[in-house]
């Protein structure tokens, strides 16, 4: 629609709107000026796998060494890995509802077989325990814990998450630690944990995957990483000797520039998005038919809109997001594709004005 020249504001993005710091940038160009442009160990410099193991025990307190972290090419390949490294065929792997939708689909590429555990609006999305605990079978061999969530915005507190994690621990299951929304956390900073900081036992059975493409609006450079048992890390990079030889040389070089340099301009990116959530959710509250949940990281609002849809006489969320691209001239993701078709994501990593004038073209549709 956009190519036949219709001006459709897309809230789909599920990457910063900012461009990459420019310090990032040049480290970059410089690497690539110094002859960085050859192969590279399958899992990663060593120089990047140093500075992930300062970060790790800067921000988290977590010690790793650097036979303990894989680089991959984008947080993707590292979840593709480590599924394709753990998981035999018939193996279980429990996925709480809202799912963002690549894990279920990179279990069964795998062989395995995704058990999914609903959640609710009330319970804020999050999993309960005694809810892990009736999904657990002879087979189930991990647990994906996504923490910023991806689709809602909701994050586990650290209570939560080490009740989650000691179910998990009984039944000797994997814990897949999907953190890539880390840095945009706007709760309690004591609650911005990872699972596998809780001890010993919870550090054994953690694999915690981070990267530099929200918190550094680094999605295009595609580096990612997993940090976790030397078995399963070793494993990984024998998957990736055959599979993609080394992440790209000089987004190596960037990545570790992200970690390293300046933080001056993630930290404004993450003021930004914080401002954004504060000023857009009150209004989403008074669009008629939706219900938001308000997020505490990452930049999506999650939205109840079954009421929404009836209102404006569609038998479905589905069908009512395709109205809203069609009359409205707003696209929004449906909640179909995270496994609750009730709802709709927005994300508001786009210019604030433009957000701005998207909700206002969804208030006029649904009172027109």
């Amino acid at each position: 629609m956009k190519q036949e020249g219709i001006d459709v504001i897309g809230l789909g993005a599920g990457e910063p709107d900012f461009n990459t710091p420019e310090n990032i940038i040049q480290a970059a160009y410089r690497s690539m000026e110094e002859g960085f442009t050859k192969y590279t160990p399958s899992s990663g410099i060593i120089e990047l796998k140093d500075a992930i193991t300062d970060k790790l025990k800067r921000d988290q307190a977590l010690d790793y060494s650097a036979d303990q972290i894989f680089v991959g090419t984008g947080a993707k390949h590292v979840l593709y890995s480590i599924f394709q490294t753990i998981i035999d065929p018939g193996d279980e792997v429990i996925i709480p509802v809202p799912y963002w939708v690549t894990y279920p689909e990179q279990v069964k590429l795998a062989e395995g077989q995704p058990v999914f555990v609903d959640t609710s609006f009330e319970q804020d999305f999050k999993l309960l325990p005694a809810d892990l605990e009736k999904a657990i079978t002879e087979k189930t061999k991990a647990i994906v814990l996504n923490s910023p969530n991806n689709p809602t915005g909701i994050s586990y507190s650290a209570l939560e998450l080490k009740a989650l994690g000691e179910v998990a621990i009984k039944h000797d299951l994997w814990i897949v630690s999907d953190e890539i929304y880390e840095k945009l956390y706007y709760g309690d900073k004591a609650d911005l944990v990872s699972v596998a900081s809780f001890g010993p036992e919870f550090y054994e059975r953690t694999i915690v995957v981070n990267g530099v493409s929200k918190a550094y609006s680094m999605t295009g450079w595609r580096i990612g990483y997993a940090a976790g048992p030397k078995d399963v890390i070793a494993g990984m990079g024998k998957l990736a000797d055959h599979m993609t030889s080394n992440p790209t040389a000089n987004a190596q070089y960037a990545a570790l520039e992200a970690y390293t340099g300046s933080q001056a301009i993630p930290e404004s990116m993450y003021q930004a998005f914080a401002e954004r959530m504060n000023r857009f959710y009150p209004q989403l509250e008074q669009i008629p038919g939706f219900k938001p949940k308000k997020p505490d990281g990452a930049f999506y609002f999650f939205i109840e809109a079954k009421e929404a849809a009836a209102l404006k006489g569609y038998a479905s969320v589905d069908d009512f997001v395709a109205a809203l691209l069609n009359e409205a001239l707003v696209a929004v993701i449906p909640g179909s594709g995270f496994g609750m078709p009730d709802y709709i994501r927005l994300s508001y990593a786009t210019d604030p004005e433009l957000f701005q004038t998207a909700l206002n073209r969804i208030q006029a549709f649904m009172t027109k």
